[in-house]
């Protein structure tokens, strides 16, 4: 219970966080958010680390220190970073699915399941309603963009002419906009003060397609 505190802690006041993280450990700073992002990316029973707020913040800090001659981070080069993490760890989580398949969904941890049925069955009917886009779609969908890519391995897509094209674009979309609007955004007054419903706002705007999506099979099984 207290990882889950921590967590929820983290995500709302990630801003502080990440200035905290800066002034600990310096440019070693661009190895830990690479490291978040490939976990979070690239291990499917890792769907809840922070990813779009985690970005925003992280952009909001490059707007923040922008043309100062000690900055630590600099939009470009945490982009760039970035955007090889994402597609890294997809590329990962594709070979785990591929090779792996669905043993890796039959694993447990004392009674309970390391990876939930639900979250594979959903990715799923995300895939059915937009083919192959669902690999960009997904990126910007929190714990579908996990299992997205360990679900195209386990269903064995093909990779040169369908997942890694879709996978590549996706990354680059994700990582730079939702980077580059933290850096638009992060130094407004506005957005400054009232950081952590920036963050709760982020956070639902990604949600709300499985929300209506749930609700439409809700709806769907009643009228059945």
């Amino acid at each position: 219970m207290d990882l889950i505190y921590s967590l929820i802690d983290f995500v709302l006041h990630i801003n502080d966080h990440l200035d905290q993280m800066v002034i600990d450990y310096g440019k070693t700073i661009y190895a830990i958010l690479f490291l978040i992002i490939f976990v979070e990316t690239g291990l499917v029973i890792m769907p809840f680390l922070p990813g779009d707020s985690l970005l925003f913040a992280a952009g909001a800090l490059c707007a923040r220190t922008a043309g100062q001659p000690d900055a630590t981070m600099h939009i470009g080069m945490l982009i760039g970073l970035l955007i090889v993490a994402a597609i890294l760890g997809d590329n990962t989580n594709y070979a785990i699915g591929r090779f792996f398949g669905r043993r890796v969904v039959q694993l447990k941890i004392g009674r309970r399941k390391l990876v939930k049925q639900e979250y594979i069955d959903r990715t799923h009917s995300f895939f059915e309603k937009y083919g192959t886009t669902a690999i960009i779609l997904a990126r910007f969908v929190p714990i579908v963009r996990t299992f997205t890519p360990f679900v195209a391995g386990v269903g064995a897509m093909s990779y040169r002419k369908k997942f890694l094209p879709y996978d590549i674009a996706g990354g680059i979309l994700w990582i730079s906009s939702m980077s580059l609007a933290g850096y638009a955004l992060g130094t407004h007054p506005w957005v400054k003060e009232h950081f952590e419903t920036v963050v709760i706002g982020i956070i639902l705007i990604s949600i709300m397609p499985m929300v209506v999506a749930w609700l439409r099979h809700k709806f769907s099984q009643k009228k059945a």
